[in-house]
């Protein structure tokens, strides 16, 4: 780490009244799990992009987008059927 990144994070870990060490796990954890959701999304778009290759079933986007306008109305309708 250079020092002006670690001057840095000694200056935050001041003002948050934390030490260096907890600023920079918290960095990590929240990196890790935002490059493991980022993962998880990635290999269900694929896994749906398979399942769509091997079926042809799917739904539109002005079908989904219908969907989703009435979601947490009183009118709430549940999620279309794929077709082909």
């Amino acid at each position: 780490m250079d020092n002006t990144l670690k001057e840095r994070v000694q200056q935050l870990a001041s003002q948050r009244r934390r030490s260096s060490h907890w600023i920079m796990l918290e960095a990590i954890q929240q990196y890790v799990e935002r490059e493991e959701a980022r993962e998880s999304f990635k290999q269900e778009a694929l896994t749906s992009w398979e399942s769509y290759q091997e079926t042809g079933r799917h739904l539109t986007g002005k079908e989904v987008g219908t969907w989703l306008e009435n979601w947490g109305t009183d009118d709430e309708k549940p999620a279309p059927d794929c077709h082909e």
